[in-house]
């Protein structure tokens, strides 16, 4: 098995540089399906984030009962309830996953996927929800991209004993779903079954609740501004954890929080443009 580092000189070729004349329609319009009663956290976390890669617009979904909280916390977002999934016209790429609960109504979010024909990530409830309920895997006709950490991995293919026996499932699984695979932890795997990388940013600080929700909206972001799945999968990783690592010239990987990673996000795109120029 062939692995690539996924370091500044592969991100290099990857990244398009902003155009100067473009306005928020160049930029793609996400929609985020994130957020319940009890983890509306997870939809801010996953909100802030998307939008601090460069989305144009961003739409969240969730119950209404907590509009409130979005409006509050990251006024730049939109809010829409699940008659959203009537019509997907206005969106370029959708995330689905963070705090979304595994019950049967958030399942009906996957299921109304079915006709969709724009990429879309699954993390985190999603992805249990997937398990749980045993989704043919058949009826996603659209470009994909799973983020399980190990155990959300597990739950999907079954029982493994150690990381190297994941990466050789993921590697089978994203050939035979036609999808991309981010396998989350100390250096995250990328496959799409044919090309996979080894992330080389990333700290322990990243360890704590969030940061998977915080990955979610970064990829959706770059979903939504026209990069391929893998593409945005391996943008979303490396930023992700450069915006972390440069985190630890104020915290410490103990004190670090996954909102302090989110406002260096920008920081990380810097970084990035200087070794572009």
């Amino acid at each position: 098995m062939e692995v690539i580092k996924l370091d500044l000189n592969c991100i290099k070729n990857t990244y398009k540089k902003r155009p100067c004349d473009s306005h928020k329609g160049t930029h793609g319009h996400a929609l985020l399906i994130a957020g319940s009663s009890d983890k509306m956290g997870a939809a801010i976390i996953a909100a802030k984030a998307c939008l601090r890669s460069g989305v144009g617009l961003l739409t969240v979904a969730f119950s209404p009962e907590n509009k409130s909280v979005l409006f509050h916390s990251i006024p730049e977002a939109m809010y829409a309830n699940s008659c959203v999934m009537n019509d997907l016209s206005s969106f370029n790429a959708i995330g689905i996953g963070p705090g979304i609960g595994v019950d049967e109504i958030s399942l009906q979010y996957i299921y109304e996927l079915y006709e969709n024909k724009l990429p879309v990530i699954f993390d985190a409830d999603a992805l249990n929800l997937i398990a749980k309920y045993k989704v043919d895997w058949k009826n996603f006709n659209f470009p994909f991209v799973l983020t399980p950490h190990p155990k959300e991995f597990d739950r999907l293919f079954g029982e493994h004993d150690s990381e190297s026996d994941r990466r050789i499932t993921a590697i089978q699984k994203s050939k035979e779903l036609n999808c991309v695979i981010v396998l989350k932890g100390h250096k995250t795997f990328i496959t799409n079954g044919i090309q996979n990388f080894e992330n080389t940013t990333g700290n322990s600080g990243l360890a704590k609740g969030g940061s998977g929700d915080a990955l979610t909206g970064m990829i959706t972001s770059f979903l939504a501004q026209g990069y391929t799945t893998l593409e945005a999968a391996k943008l979303g990783v490396y930023l992700h954890g450069l915006a972390a690592d440069i985190t630890l010239q104020r915290q410490s990987e103990e004190s670090m929080l996954i909102t302090d990673v989110i406002e260096n996000i920008g920081l990380a795109f810097k970084h990035l443009h200087s070794e572009i120029q």
